[in-house]
């Protein structure tokens, strides 16, 4: 099963009057058969590039290459947009100094890679009174990280759980 193509391209260009435009042309607005005529003169497509444009605008280029080079964009664009991980580190409001190294040295080593670091502090059942415990905590966490990465929310209670997000520096 063939797929439609993404563009207008010769025959199926519906305006009856076009903006012309290509390599080495001069942009003229001409009648869409004259167009056409132009375009199969000199062995190549006419392609709607802008249908909306009053007259639409169309190119007179090689389809199957103009094709080629919008994936190849698209792909590079792909490429370069990075994905976002978010890591995740859990403390209790109680943590000992030696565990809180341990997990910041994780949280270090994370925000090197360029990940984000979402550390949270679970409460469990009645530890949930020493609220102002965890939130000394997480902002002593996030004082510690401040050379690697910024907060970018603050601590926030939801529910049982104390949030907070660290981006890394670029």
């Amino acid at each position: 099963m063939k797929k439609e193509p993404d563009h207008c391209i010769n025959e199926r260009i519906t305006a009856p009057v076009v903006r012309v435009v290509g390599d080495g042309l001069e942009p003229t607005i001409m009648d869409t058969r004259d167009a056409l005529k132009k375009a199969y003169d000199m062995g190549l497509d006419l392609v709607e590039i802008s249908p909306n444009a009053q007259p639409p605008v169309c190119k007179i280029i090689d389809y199957q290459k103009f094709n080629y080079e919008l994936k190849k964009k698209q792909k590079e664009m792909k490429a370069k947009s990075s994905k976002v991980v978010i890591k995740e580190i859990r403390l209790s409001p109680q943590t000992d100094d030696h565990d809180f190294e341990f997990k910041l040295n994780h949280a270090i080593r994370f925000l090197k890679e360029g990940n984000k670091v979402k550390v949270d502090i679970f409460f469990k059942g009645r530890s949930i009174l020493y609220k102002e415990q965890g939130e000394a905590q997480l902002l002593k966490f996030a004082n510690a990280l401040l050379e690697y990465g910024k907060p970018e929310q603050m601590p926030k209670l939801e529910g049982k759980r104390m949030l907070m997000l660290i981006s890394p520096k670029k």
